[in-house]
């Protein structure tokens, strides 16, 4: 059987003393800022290197490595959920920026071939000390002339562009996706999605408290005394309720970052305090019914305004112009054209990163949540935008087409970036 010391061996190690060096050079791999300030790419990496040196690489399967290292269910679909694949190539993105990175040549190689689950491993061939050579022999010979010198330096010259294009292969420009949602992903912390609610049904102008007299009503503020809620008028609670395009919208998001391998939690707009938008990258669903959209979004370029039954986008460089509106008094069945604000910054006041995703009605925030998880929608836009736009601060405005209640594809109508 080769041996590990072997130069330039790919193979599974079997004897003790090469399983501790290949885990020894594995922690030198995870200690380093490409794999230490993640918790998917080193516990993906540390469990195909153990199973690999136990002999267990027959093991090393997409959806066993989904079951053991991310928790998923053993009938989960491998398709809608590549969370493996997306590790995987990502962790070999990062294994070739490591040892590209100098002081790591004479290191054990630690490898994940494309295509495959199972780590090969390479020990660096030993530099050659030269003989000692006698005084008397260092005695300058002539040197013979080679016709086929030229040939033979183009050669080695070719091959030398060829092996360092294989070598830069895995720094292949992310998509417009990746690059959108990089300052969310890369974060060490928990995403906080903040959905939209409505306010208390019993003071809501939009509620008949006349007619319906299981909605609670608001408390009178002349004797200071709160409403009784009973259990059965708690569903009437707005903060016990979300709409259904809001529900569409998080389901969306919620795929994106479970795929992508990111942590999340969720929140009423009710319920979010301050704090909790500190704590990490921050995903608002809503506008109208979202009090965090409209102070986030009130003093940028693109907001919400409402007059009345009339709601629109004001553009800050055009504030009298309202052709981006709504009139809330339209039968919903003839509704015909709806819009939203995309809004990607980092806040300053809490330093962190929050994406916005609010329409004027469901229908503009369901074509947002669409347009911030399909990679082409981003793709195009993304060729519109200017240089290194991910690096900056983002507002789109959406439009999308209603018919009969549906809403059709998103479209960019107009953009700003700061």
């Amino acid at each position: 059987m080769e041996s590990l010391r072997s130069p330039g061996s790919r193979h599974v190690p079997f004897s003790e003393s090469e399983r501790d060096a290949v885990r020894t050079q594995l922690e030198r791999m995870l200690a380093n800022p490409l794999f230490k300030n993640s918790k998917r790419y080193p516990n993906l990496l540390r469990y195909i290197v153990e199973q690999t040196l136990e002999g267990e690489q027959e093991e090393l399967r997409e959806r066993t490595l989904g079951v053991e290292v991310f928790g998923r269910e053993p009938n989960y679909d491998t398709n809608a959920d590549p969370i493996v694949r997306a590790t995987a190539g990502e962790i070999r993105k990062r294994i070739a920026q490591y040892y590209h990175e100098h002081g790591h040549e004479g290191e054990i190689r630690i490898d994940l071939s494309p295509g495959s689950y199972v780590p090969v491993f390479d020990v660096p061939a030993p530099v050659a000390t030269p003989a000692a050579v006698p005084p008397a022999s260092l005695v300058p010979l002539p040197v013979p002339r080679n016709r086929y010198m030229p040939y033979v330096i183009g050669t080695a010259a070719v091959l030398f562009v060829a092996i360092a294009l294989a070598w830069l292969r895995p720094w292949v420009p992310r998509s417009a996706l990746d690059r959108f949602w990089g300052p969310v992903l890369d974060s060490d912390s928990t995403v906080l999605l903040c959905v939209g609610q409505r306010h208390f049904l019993g003071s809501s102008p939009e509620t008949a408290q006349q007619s319906i007299s299981d909605l609670p009503q608001a408390a009178d503020r002349s004797s200071g005394s709160p409403p009784i809620i009973t259990l059965f008028k708690l569903y009437y609670q707005g903060s016990q309720n979300v709409a259904f395009p809001d529900v569409m919208t998080l389901a969306r998001l919620t795929g994106l970052l479970v795929a992508k391998g990111k942590s999340y939690h969720l929140r009423g707009e009710s319920s979010t305090s301050f704090a909790d938008l500190r704590d990490g990258p921050v995903v608002l669903v809503g506008a109208l019914n979202n009090d965090w959209t409209m102070r986030l979004t009130g003093a940028m370029r693109f907001s919400f305004e409402r007059e009345n039954d009339i709601f629109w986008i004001k553009d800050q460089r055009n504030p009298s112009t309202r052709n981006r509106g709504v009139n809330y008094a339209t039968p919903y069945l003839q509704l015909t054209e709806d819009y939203a604000i995309i809004t990607r910054v980092l806040e300053p006041m809490t330093e962190r990163m929050v994406v916005v995703a609010g329409g004027l009605t469901g229908y503009g925030t369901m074509a947002a949540g669409e347009f911030l998880t399909n990679p082409a929608y981003l793709e195009g836009i993304a060729k519109l935008l200017p240089k290194n736009w991910e690096r900056k601060n983002i507002q789109l405005v959406i439009a999308t087409k209603v018919i009969d209640g549906n809403s059709g594809p998103p479209k960019v109508v107009d953009q700003y970036t700061w």
